[in-house]
């Protein structure tokens, strides 16, 4: 199934998109929740009545007429209130690139445990514009990733169980404001507001059925499942970013086992990937200078549009809105120096 929350009447609305078209999930079932958040909440129910539902129009069994149509829709995250985000760290190449970039080694950790770190789960946005802040245009990034959403509690389970927890997964954007970031990470603390200001998430949720034929085998020693799908960023149409999915060291199985340790994982927790490899420009300006100091370095500005494609995962659209003012908490710290 594909899933979409939309704004309809101003209000959240749950639908099911099948072939360019939403179907508001009460209508189909009454049974069946208006929001993401309880849908997740009884997943193994409510996606039986859902699939039941997808089967009977896609059979011509059930004429519902569609409620809207989804090129036209406004569009949110598909999971607008997650019950918290975590991002991974999964992709070796990422790691290893910017490592080097910095002129240090390959941190030898990275192949013995998989880590994450908690950011701003009332931070969600789906398509359409990100407001920032002056301090966030100091470097201002995206960074491409793939996320999934669980839907079901958990707690202490390994990661040869870990998959059966994941309702769907969407594309991710972890934007990043480089310059605060590294300023609060010198006192070894963070990320934090170089990070919470914005996570984009969707514009879809996709089930684990509809990857099915993208699955390819895990890396050797790691455990879950895995999925060759190409990943793109752009910036105003030009392309910056290409990797994929299957490049995954750390499997999102592994990943979910680390989280669930001693400590409750619920239904509607959003775990992202990660950074794939080249899939920021971090990254990138920092290869580009290491082969030529004369390279032009490129970072967010405002006006610009990000867009972000993953296959079976859908596009992610994005723009780059300045806030109007100048408050500057960059500026704040020198009345102490």
């Amino acid at each position: 199934m594909k899933l979409v929350t939309y704004s309809k009447n101003g209000q959240q609305q749950l639908a099911l998109l099948i072939e360019a078209n939403l179907y508001d999930m009460h209508k189909l079932n009454p049974a069946l929740p208006n929001n993401m958040k309880a849908m997740l909440n009884d997943w193994d129910k409510n996606s039986t009545l859902a699939r039941t539902a997808e089967a009977d129009i896609k059979k011509g069994v059930n004429n519902i007429t569609p409620d809207a149509q989804y090129a036209t829709a406004q569009l949110l995250a598909p999971v607008p209130e997650p019950a918290s985000c975590r991002d991974g760290y999964a992709f070796r190449q990422h790691v290893a690139a910017a490592r080097r970039n910095r002129k240090v080694d390959m941190i030898a950790e990275f192949d013995h445990y998989p880590i994450f770190y908690f950011t701003n789960h009332n931070a969600i946005q789906g398509p359409g514009d990100i407001v920032c802040m002056p301090d966030h245009f100091q470097k201002l990034d995206f960074e491409l990733e793939v996320a999934v959403v669980l839907g079901k509690k958990g707690r202490n389970f390994t990661a040869a169980e870990a998959d059966q927890y994941i309702a769907g997964y969407m594309i991710m954007n972890d934007m990043s404001a480089r310059t605060l970031q590294m300023e609060e990470m010198l006192l070894n603390l963070g990320p934090a507001k170089g990070k919470d200001f914005s996570t984009v998430i969707g514009p879809i949720m996709v089930t684990p059925d509809e990857l099915e034929r993208y699955k390819v085998p895990t890396k050797s020693k790691h455990i879950g499942n895995n999925y060759y799908l190409g990943m793109t960023c752009k910036v105003n149409g030009i392309t910056v970013s290409e990797g994929n999915m299957a490049d995954m060291d750390w499997t999102f199985a592994e990943i979910i086992e680390r989280c669930a340790y001693g400590v409750d994982v619920l239904p509607g927790d959003v775990i992202g990937s990660g950074t794939v490899g080249t899939g920021c420009f971090l990254e990138l300006n920092g290869t580009g200078l290491l082969n030529d100091p004369n390279y032009k370095v490129q970072w967010l500005q405002p006006g610009d549009v990000v867009t972000m494609e993953i296959d079976g995962l859908g596009i992610l659209t994005n723009t780059i809105v300045a806030e109007k003012t100048e408050w500057s908490i960059l500026n704040e710290k020198k009345k102490f120096m």
